[in-house]
């Protein structure tokens, strides 16, 4: 997932060449006794899931250590000592050791740091399996690497042995995208802090389906990770997102377990949602929620609501001015409501309200996004 071999939460320090936190030595673990006895490193696995089929197409093999430091700080203590490309391959070993044990139709995807990739004991690691079959390689790195070119002839070494390549942290800036048109990747991963409320932010929505496209266009995959919360999961099928991680769809563990029945039950909910092609729920736009009490609402548009969570108004711009102004709640619809229906009902509003966005909300109340009079146009006539 995010830096080196599993999750790590964002460390508060300076963030140095291999994107990890730098700690003063004094405080860093001593991982000689680690790579003396390689069984201190042990691995769990995460579920990456087929959001359209709701099954595990594969599984992130992720690194744990003894103690309380977290992974950060054991990569850190393994560069501070200058054996970093042991303490990598050592992981990238066992992790290739579980491929013959992977469930049918299934890969495992192994990190591997860019700057660490042609180094001695990580080529020998790798080399461990000459099949890389099943095996998608991810490229973990938070730092511009410096050859690029050398990158890409190492990345269709692995290619021409039957491994996949990913790339991780998509969309987290310049030298993520210079490493997408330079390595062109099978699978990308979205950067998790696009992913982190992307069903309530109109911009990550928008970022989402940028890099989307751009990773159609290189025919890869798009991977979501850190998927958390059923919205950000709604929202990445919405979206067309192929692939996904997180919390929500199943957590790492030391087997390669299969979905939970509610998860499989949760993600076909959602994608049966998103298939309602001739109801309003393929054209929801996430939207900002804030409380119609608040000084300072926010960036419009925004569905002001109050303190059961019911909208009570909207936040909107005005389209010369860009001066914010309150309306209204002139029309509520259910996710399930007709394109047309909906339009019609749109259109006979009163004209000071008849292409204000219309709020749609579940059966509870609670609001799952907006609709634009435009959006609900234009599929009418595509009908």
């Amino acid at each position: 997932m995010s830096a080196r071999h599993g999750p790590v939460k964002p460390s508060s320090g300076r963030v140095d060449g291999v994107g990890m936190s730098v700690t003063r030595t004094s405080t860093l673990p001593d991982c000689r006794p680690l790579l003396a006895d390689p069984d201190d490193l042990t691995l769990v696995f995460q579920p990456i899931v087929d959001l359209s089929a709701a099954r595990v197409a594969g599984y992130e093999a992720l690194s744990r250590f003894p103690g309380t430091a977290g992974l950060d700080v054991w990569f850190a203590a393994a560069a501070e000592c200058g054996r970093a490309a042991e303490l990598e391959a050592l992981a990238i070993t066992k992790s290739l050791a579980a491929v013959p044990f992977l469930p049918g139709d299934t890969f495992l995807t192994v990190n591997v740091s860019p700057h660490l990739l042609g180094t001695e004991p990580v080529q020998e690691a790798l080399a461990t399996r000459p099949d890389l079959t099943r095996v998608v390689v991810e490229l973990t790195e938070h730092t511009p690497v410096d050859d690029l070119v050398a990158l890409r002839r190492q990345a269709d070494e692995l290619r021409s042995r039957g491994a996949l390549i990913a790339l991780d942290d998509a969309g987290s800036g310049y030298s993520g995208l210079q490493q997408m048109a330079t390595v062109r990747p099978q699978l990308v991963k979205l950067d998790r802090a696009l992913v982190t409320g992307i069903d309530t932010d109109p911009v990550r929505s928008a970022l989402t389906e940028m890099v989307g496209e751009f990773a159609g266009r290189i025919d890869a995959w798009l991977l979501a990770e850190g998927i958390e919360t059923t919205g950000e999961l709604a929202a990445s099928i919405r979206l067309g997102v192929p692939l996904g991680q997180g919390w929500v769809l199943g957590r790492p563990g030391p087997d390669f377990a299969p979905l939970a029945p509610e998860v499989v039950r949760l993600v076909q909910t959602q994608v049966a949602r998103a298939r309602l092609t001739d109801s309003v729920a393929s054209l929801l736009r996430p939207v900002r929620q804030c409380s119609a009490g608040e000084s300072t609402p926010g960036v419009a548009p925004a569905v002001l609501v109050g303190d059961l969570g019911n909208p009570v108004g909207l936040l909107l711009a005005d389209a010369r001015t860009g001066a914010t102004f309150t309306a209204p709640v002139s029309l509520r619809v259910h996710p399930s409501g007709g394109v047309t229906e909906t339009l019609q009902r749109a259109l006979t509003r009163p004209p000071a309200h008849r292409f204000d966005p219309v709020v749609c909300t579940d059966p509870t109340g609670t609001v799952v996004g907006l609709l634009r009079v435009e959006d609900l146009a234009s599929a009418a006539a595509a009908r």
